[in-house]
């Protein structure tokens, strides 16, 4: 667990992220990294899986949105990262800042694939490509069951509050999920 009461000042130019993400996070008002951020993201960065424990709040969200964006192949419209969270309110909160940390990049696509939706409409979307999903466990597996979603092109596979969703019930729906992803992945788990 990360003791989140020490505070540090490693600013996000000493990693080697792109000078246009580094300007994005500047606008954003993130000076400094969080100990999460400062201990998580140079391996995250060079493709390692991660294990991570800490409280709400201490920035690992953006841990993921920038080993996403690093790996990211615009040219490819396929998913490419996936997301996983325990409800929809928690995957439209990462959705949102996913796409605050995309801003860098104007056309990057970012999916929300969720319950309370009409299936009809996440299917037609996925159509016409996508970047990054950010669903949860049931709706995921749905649109794999169906055929509308192939998650062959995943390189990196997020499972936020992996805790939480084992709680729910779904290691089901995450076993067939993780085991539609490519083998050689990384997997970071929050």
């Amino acid at each position: 667990m990360f003791n989140n009461n020490q505070t540090h000042q490693k600013p996000f130019d000493q990693l080697n992220l792109a000078k246009e993400q580094i300007l994005n996070l500047q606008q954003l008002g993130f000076k400094e990294m969080t100990q999460v951020q400062e201990l998580a993201l140079p391996p995250a960065l060079t493709g390692e899986d991660l294990i991570i424990q800490a409280h709400t709040g201490s920035g690992k969200t953006l841990v993921f949105a920038l080993t996403i964006m690093q790996k990211l192949k615009l040219e490819i419209s396929d998913a490419q990262a996936l997301v996983l969270c325990p409800t929809r309110e928690l995957a439209s909160q990462v959705a949102d800042s996913i796409r605050q940390v995309a801003r860098a990049y104007p056309s990057v696509k970012v999916s929300l694939l969720c319950g309370g939706t009409s299936v009809s409409r996440q299917v037609e979307s996925l159509t016409h490509g996508t970047h990054i999903i950010v669903g949860t466990p049931g709706r995921i597996e749905d649109l794999i069951n169906r055929g509308a979603l192939a998650l062959s092109d995943v390189k990196t596979l997020v499972l936020d509050e992996a805790d939480k969703m084992m709680d729910m019930g779904f290691y089901d729906s995450l076993s067939a999920i993780t085991n539609a992803c490519p083998l050689k992945r990384q997997t970071l788990m929050f």
